[in-house]
């Protein structure tokens, strides 16, 4: 186990709302933080940027969209505009990971544990971002383990 892996910062951009987590600071556990809603790219940009920096992240995790098939569409251009934005107001290196699913996820996890109207809408972003957080750091975790870095 690395403990010092450093927090990561995931993110579940959205038009209207966005999902912020963060994963603990060995990089085993991640935890939604809250959804945003600052209006704008821009403006949800420089709000990221500023947690990002504000709870020392090493890093931040972009849930990029993917077709099913794997090709990216018009929706991973726009996310990928926003990560631009974001790296314009922090030096904090970002990353992508797929989020295929991950929205689904969450919903069927909110259902399951019977979470419904405003609450549901208000939890689903930020469950997606721990999601696509956590997925990260698994995967990363599991790279690590195969070539012995840990």
């Amino acid at each position: 186990m690395d403990l010092n892996h450093g927090k990561y910062l995931g993110i579940d951009y959205g038009d209207t709302r966005t999902g912020l987590a963060e994963c603990d600071i060995s990089g085993m556990l991640a935890s939604g933080i809250c959804t945003i809603s600052e209006g704008g790219m821009r403006n949800t940009a420089k709000r990221v940027a500023a947690e990002a920096e504000v709870r020392g992240c090493k890093k931040i995790v972009v849930g990029l969209p993917k077709n099913m098939d794997g090709t990216e569409g018009e929706r991973a251009d726009v996310i990928r505009a926003f990560a631009t934005l974001v790296s314009e107001y922090t030096s904090i290196p970002i990353d992508f990971y797929d989020e295929r699913m991950t929205t689904m996820a969450a919903y069927r996890f909110l259902g399951e544990t019977g979470t419904f109207g405003k609450k549901r809408r208000a939890a689903v972003d930020t469950l997606s971002a721990e999601i696509i957080l956590q997925n990260y750091i698994d995967r990363e975790r599991s790279a690590k383990q195969k070539t012995g870095d840990m």
